[in-house]
């Protein structure tokens, strides 16, 4: 576990048009899917992450930073 405070929120950023969004992470679930403000397109996790903040954000989702499987999320 790390002994870094849990960062809880991140910007998202789209790989399609760059728009970038800060959003407030929740501590009991995960976010699956993300509907870009900027072009519409519907973010998912890249393969091996468990979250959209995981693979498009500038912060881990919350059970990751504390060196967590994020397991409980869902």
């Amino acid at each position: 576990m790390s002994d870094r405070a849990v960062v809880l929120q991140s910007t998202l950023t789209c790989p399609e048009c760059g728009t970038q969004k800060l959003e407030t992470m929740p501590t009991d679930a995960c976010w699956f899917f993300y509907d870009c403000s900027g072009c519409h397109t519907l973010l998912r996790p890249l393969a091996g992450d468990c979250c959209v903040f995981c693979s498009y954000g500038t912060e881990k989702c919350p059970p990751i930073q504390q060196g967590d499987d994020c397991g409980g999320c869902g």
